[in-house]
């Protein structure tokens, strides 16, 4: 692509995934959402670092800042990383199907097809652990915002999970496709509950 995704204003980024291009897609958008979910964890410990109230956790707030914004910079390169990787899997089914070499290329790039979603899947469980004990540990004046970053890292953690299993879907080698789609399920399983739960919990605090 000439223009990375991310170099676009967040109107240009959604003008994009509008229009019928099929990039950036449901990965591009997963990865965007996981990126809102560990800035807002990042936005919490930012508003709890230097209260007196908080003292006590400000040098656990710091590793999970540093941790999440670590998180919110790989989820921003996947965007585009998920995005050129649609490029050599839509040339390898356009080759035409006589040809011997078409089964191996479109293998590879299915497999690399794989690789973005996969580590998306993965961020977006590790920003859920960091917002589970950001709800603890930061200002409760931003719980509100640990729970939508919850949500939304569970969202990008489901979508990112589908463009795992519609890859794997095709690939010839089960071996490494078993072993991606049982990672992806496990952390599905795991997360999502775990997602929902946190964001259940700030409701109730917030409600009572």
């Amino acid at each position: 692509m000439a223009e990375k995704l991310t170099e676009r204003s967040l109107t240009g980024f959604i003008e994009v995934l509008a229009a019928k291009e099929p990039v950036p897609g449901g990965g591009g958008a997963a990865a965007a959402a996981g990126a809102l979910g560990a800035a807002l964890c990042m936005m919490v410990g930012n508003y709890t670092v230097g209260k007196k109230k908080y003292a006590a956790w400000e040098a656990d707030v710091l590793r999970m800042m540093n941790e999440a914004d670590r998180l919110q910079k790989e989820l921003i390169r996947l965007v585009d990383a998920d995005a050129d990787a649609f490029t050599p899997l839509s040339q390898a089914y356009a080759i035409p199907k006589e040809d011997p070499k078409r089964a191996e290329i479109l293998e590879e790039a299915t497999i690399g097809a794989c690789e973005a979603p996969m580590e998306m899947v993965r961020c977006a469980a590790q920003t859920i652990d960091l917002l589970e004990e950001m709800q603890e540990k930061g200002s409760v004046m931003l719980i509100s915002d640990v729970g939508c970053g919850a949500l939304l890292s569970g969202a990008a953690l489901e979508c990112a999970a589908m463009n795992v299993f519609i890859n794997t879907k095709s690939m010839r080698n089960r071996t490494l496709a078993e072993k991606l789609e049982q990672e992806a399920e496990h952390l599905l399983a795991v997360y999502k509950e775990k997602a929902e739960k946190i964001a259940d919990n700030v409701t109730g605090r917030i409600r009572k």
